[in-house]
């Protein structure tokens, strides 16, 4: 199949001139900026029809074609993008695709030219082997996401873990799940604890999941509530605490759950953040919880997420470790135990949340 050339004065009407001739599932097979002289440029898209067979009809250097070519649909939404500017990119087929992917995943722009500058990929031509870039850009990726076992310890000291968030982002659930995989995946006695004292159904909830854990559970309505219930369960190895849902935007409240989880418990709280939560709230919530100084981050309901770029912009402006994610509402099968290879996978695939469908890593 023969290759077509499209030629104008910017790449906004190359770009139409492809999809006018080729329609909206065109496939682009190189982009260049030709100088002309006298600070005159003619911008070039070589591009195919959508559904070719393109690898019998290119040679090398477009070893493993797929990874390199891009959609014209990509390339649309990059160009309507009010804050970016992907003229420097034109003669780099392979950093234009990561880039749009990494923006459509939601990754905020700067930090996308931030990783893609570092992994080396802006300063490639067309020439450059695209596997090699792809692994680039994961190697990146694993130096920015951190993990963290919260429930792993040396001396097998008990611990104690609240989980805060804002209403609704799973905590309740969350803590379930978490329970029972502790209990029977990792022999744990577990312990749970509920100072949730504005909504009777999360105790109520909270209670119902202990019942059929069968593991002892107690409500703190204030801080001697909270000690008697810490001196009750001082058989388990694991306490959970369930918190009530606070607005991120009623610092009195979080002000008075630091009051009764601080001092000298050795409590350590972990954030819940729901990925398909908008990016400012997500900073926001991050934010205004800050002064609970928690110490690792739980992505919730990442089945009910389009994108999961947040997750990279999160972590990049609070640098904090991941300890869980959560897929689902299922007790206790939707969470799983943070892992560098399945983020990225859920990143850099483009496939419903569905997490045992990921491929781009290897466990």
């Amino acid at each position: 199949m023969q290759n077509n050339l499209y030629r104008a004065k910017s790449i906004k009407q190359a770009t139409a001139k492809v999809k006018d001739s080729l329609g909206p599932d065109a496939m682009i097979i190189s982009t260049k900026k030709l100088s002309q002289g006298a600070g005159h440029n003619l911008f070039e898209i070589t591009a195919v029809p959508g559904g070719s067979d393109i690898s019998s009809n290119i040679s090398d250097p477009f070893t493993e074609v797929n990874d390199q070519l891009m959609n014209i649909k990509d390339l649309i939404f990059l160009l309507n993008r009010p804050d970016s500017s992907i003229e420097h990119l034109m003669n780099n087929s392979i950093a234009l695709s990561l880039y749009a992917k990494l923006i459509r995943e939601g990754i905020d722009e700067p930090l996308a030219r931030n990783i893609l500058q570092e992994t080396g990929t802006l300063k490639n031509t067309f020439h450059t082997n695209p596997s090699n870039v792809k692994q680039n850009l994961i190697k990146k990726l694993m130096q920015i996401i951190d993990v963290k076992d919260p429930f792993e310890t040396k001396d097998n000291s008990r611990i104690i873990a609240a989980f805060i968030g804002t209403t609704g982002v799973g905590k309740t659930t969350t803590i379930a799940k978490l329970a029972a995989q502790l209990m029977l995946k990792d022999g744990k006695r577990v312990g749970l604890i509920s100072i949730d004292t504005y909504r009777i159904g999360a105790i109520e909830q909270l209670k119902t999941y202990a019942n059929i854990l069968g593991v002892p559970c107690f409500h703190a309505f204030k801080r001697k509530d909270l000690l008697f219930a810490f001196r009750k369960l001082e058989a388990s190895d694991v306490i959970l605490i369930d918190t009530a849902g606070r607005s991120q935007y009623d610092n009195s409240r979080i002000e008075e759950l630091k009051t009764m989880l601080a001092g000298d418990l050795a409590i350590s709280s972990h954030l819940l953040l729901s990925v398909g939560t908008i990016q400012s709230e997500i900073i926001k919530t991050a934010i205004s919880f800050s002064p609970l100084n928690f110490q690792t981050y739980i992505f919730t309901k990442i089945d009910e997420a389009e994108r999961f770029g947040s997750v990279i912009n999160q972590i990049t402006k609070l640098k904090l470790p991941i300890s869980y994610i959560t897929t689902g509402q299922n007790v206790p099968e939707d969470i799983e135990r943070a892992n560098k290879k399945h983020i990225i996978n859920l990143l850099l695939k483009n496939k419903h949340r569905n997490s045992k469908s990921f491929k781009v890593l290897e466990n």
